[in-house]
């Protein structure tokens, strides 16, 4: 399996409808998604089991980390790569506790690079900012600074860095260009409004900003 922290790094949206996600995460993952993050924040304990075990199993096929955005409990019962945690989340340290040294734990840290730090203290492997730009799928005050990304490493970051809200393209470019390691996306690609309506091409859109790093 790949874990290298790079790439685009794929988020469910809300859907009910477990044959519409998978077929759409199947197409993400084919056209190079480095990650999945299985987050459904109004499903049901037995929808969450039933589709984080079918993506499970998808990411699977594909050699892509599958993690569990919040139940650290169903992270363990389905061997799950790992979980992200958020402020209302157990903390990064609890987390980490439970999953094991080998579990990727990700954690949210909005705009505030102290949040960061001290997650890379507790164990972290990744940390996210955002949201940087209007999000369709979050609501939330757009108060995260792009030139966060260089203070986080000045400030004595090495952790890899997502950037998370309002993510395409063309505004992640920047970002990545900026030091980012992952983009993270919902809309943009799950919507399959980007242009030409495809999956595989908005995957792609978003992986090209890799290239030459």
């Amino acid at each position: 399996m790949n874990t290298q922290l790079r790439g685009l790094y794929l988020v469910t949206p809300d859907w009910d409808d477990t044959d519409r996600l998978l077929a759409a995460s199947a197409e993400a993952l084919a056209a190079g998604a480095a990650l999945l993050q299985y987050r459904h924040k109004f499903a049901s304990p037995e929808l969450r089991v039933e589709q984080a075990s079918a993506l499970l199993a998808l990411c699977r096929r594909h050699g892509v980390p599958f993690i569990v955005n919040d139940h650290v409990e169903l992270c363990l019962e389905l061997g799950a790569d790992g979980v992200h945690v958020g402020g209302l989340d157990a903390s990064v340290a609890t987390a980490r506790a439970a999953v094991g040294p080998d579990r990727i734990v990700g954690a949210s840290c909005y705009g505030q690079l102290p949040l960061a730090l001290d997650a890379q203290a507790a164990g972290a492997s990744y940390v996210a900012f955002g949201g940087f730009y209007p999000s369709r799928v979050k609501k939330y005050a757009v108060t995260t600074r792009p030139a966060i990304i260089g203070d986080a490493r000045g400030a004595g970051l090495t952790l890899p860095t997502v950037v998370i809200g309002g993510m395409t393209p063309e505004n992640a470019a920047p970002l990545v260009a900026a030091g980012a390691d992952m983009v993270a996306a919902i809309s943009s690609v799950y919507c399959a409004d980007y242009r030409s309506g495809d999956v595989a091409a908005a995957v792609q859109a978003f992986t090209g900003l890799f290239g030459n790093r």
